[in-house]
């Protein structure tokens, strides 16, 4: 049995290589740009009681170096000032459309509801999407972004970063969390089978969400107004990734676990809607590494530590290789520090993950 058990986590070994060599995709890939500047821009926020996130945010969107754009602000059924904030911007700048969804309108789809509203009275069919308790990391935010725009490429992904805090291993564990989703994300969509998005940093052009009727195939899951519409949406031809550092957004991230971890279930619970190969893909390679984990620490108490070992060792090597050239990339060279105890953690938090959700569903939009 020990010597079953030890080809096993070869196999297991051998089939997480194959996903970081996957990975590779983006770890390794250039960027590549249309070049087209200045077409006309609808940048949306979604905003629900973020009356003081759109303080921040709403000064730096008007200070992009793009000049060709308007900024559709939705305020969807807020009990704060959010739509005093926006109208108090909306006078100072001739470029700001305020769309305010009420009360009585706010519980069918909720915040997809909202955002089609929204994209409904946008001005321009270049659509491009952020959330209010973010900031882009250049005024060139824009810039990069629509650059991946072409007559083919009618979707951009890109990345949602989280701010870092110094001293904070849970904020090291988002972030890591973080990179290595954008990882997935990037990759696949270079293989062209794309399966998500980051709603804080995404682009389309106005005939995609036409094209798949919206948001009406999962307008009664509350989440998903990202993942889900790529699922209907991107393909291998028209779909972009943008992975330059001025086109970066980034978010403060949860300060507490509970906090963080029922955010994780909100995303995690809308996977169960993807298609059935992202569905494999993913759930083989966390499979996978639970095993790889599981087992490794149990052959190390065998008397086949040395070989296990070393094949462990094969594969951390590989993994710090192909994670190393990504996480340049997206700036997040600091996740790998710790890179084993991370993973360890995540794939503990995964399982926790799945077990809460098949026991209850979790919260969504405020």
């Amino acid at each position: 049995m020990l010597t079953l058990l030890f080809y096993i986590f070869i196999a297991i070994t051998a089939i997480q290589v194959i996903y970081f060599l996957i990975f590779g995709a983006f770890a390794f890939a250039k960027t590549k740009k249309s070049k087209q500047y200045d077409i006309p821009v609808s940048v949306l926020i979604c905003a629900k009681n973020e009356a003081k996130n759109l303080e921040t945010l709403l000064p730096e969107l008007l200070q992009q170096s793009y000049k060709n754009f308007e900024l559709v602000l939705i305020n969807d059924a807020s009990s704060d000032e959010t739509l005093e904030i926006m109208k108090r911007f909306q006078k100072s700048t001739n470029n700001i459309k305020i769309v305010d969804v009420e009360n009585n309108e706010a519980f069918w789809g909720n915040k997809k509801y909202a955002l089609t509203l929204g994209i409904k009275a946008a001005t321009n069919d270049f659509l491009v999407f952020t959330d209010a308790d973010c900031v882009p990391t250049s005024k060139h935010w824009l810039t990069e972004m629509t650059q991946h725009f072409s007559s083919k490429k009618k979707i951009v992904i890109g990345y949602g970063a989280y701010a870092k805090k110094k001293n904070s291993f849970l904020n090291l564990l988002i972030r890591f969390e973080t990179f290595m989703a954008a990882v997935q994300a990037f990759s696949y969509a270079k293989m062209g089978i794309p399966y998500t998005a980051v709603g804080r940093n995404l682009a389309y052009h106005r005939d995609e969400f036409y094209r798949v009727n919206g948001f009406v195939n999962h307008m009664k899951i509350r989440s998903g107004d990202d993942d889900l519409f790529i699922k209907d949406a991107a393909t291998s031809k028209n779909t972009a990734i943008c992975f330059s550092k001025n086109s970066f957004t980034i978010s403060e991230p949860k300060t507490s676990f509970s906090k963080w971890f029922q955010q994780k279930r909100r995303h995690v619970s809308t996977s169960s809607h993807y298609k059935f190969i992202h569905k494999f893909l993913l759930g083989t390679f966390y499979l996978t590494q639970f095993l790889f984990w599981t087992i490794a620490i149990f052959l190390f108490c065998t008397s086949f530590w040395q070989m296990a070992l070393l094949i462990f060792a094969f594969r951390i090597s590989i993994q710090y290789f192909i994670l190393g050239f990504a996480s340049s990339k997206l700036k997040e060279q600091d996740t790998l520090y710790l890179l084993p105890i991370l993973e360890i953690f995540l794939v503990i938090i995964h399982f926790g993950i799945f077990i809460a959700n098949l026991t209850s569903k979790p919260t969504h939009w405020k």
